[in-house]
């Protein structure tokens, strides 16, 4: 049974902090892209970023260029988010999920293709 986990989420003030952590057990993790969502009250849930398998080539969303970096760890099953200069627009539900049609991350920034959804992490980001 897969089992996708998230934490790291909270209340911050703008210009801050948070790493969102998630953990998935059940699948053979190193075979998938991996990569988070977000989504906002009253808005579609939208990519973030994307890392291929190997980690070696990350994509992000526009808005989050330069202030988030995604790494993963393959040897524990772990996907990070290290979120830098937060914003009150930054305020969501965040999730990560699989890429199912493969390890390269093309079918990002669409959700379609993923799956394996955790029940997300809260980020608020007070202004």
């Amino acid at each position: 049974q897969v089992q996708v986990v998230e934490s790291g989420g909270g209340l911050v003030q703008a210009g801050g902090s948070l790493t969102l952590t998630c953990t998935a057990s059940g699948l053979t993790f190193r075979d998938y892209a991996m990569a988070w969502f977000r989504q906002a009250p009253g808005k579609e849930r939208e990519g973030v970023s994307c890392i291929i398998r190997a980690g070696a080539s990350t994509y992000y969303a526009d808005s989050v260029k330069g202030r988030f970096t995604i790494s993963r760890d393959n040897a524990k099953n772990t996907l990070y988010l290290k979120m830098n200069s937060l914003k009150p627009e930054d305020t969501a539900m965040y999730y990560c999920a699989a890429d199912l049609s493969g390890g390269s991350c093309r079918s990002f920034p669409g959700t379609v293709y993923f799956g394996y959804w955790g029940p997300g992490t809260r980020v608020t980001v007070s202004s």
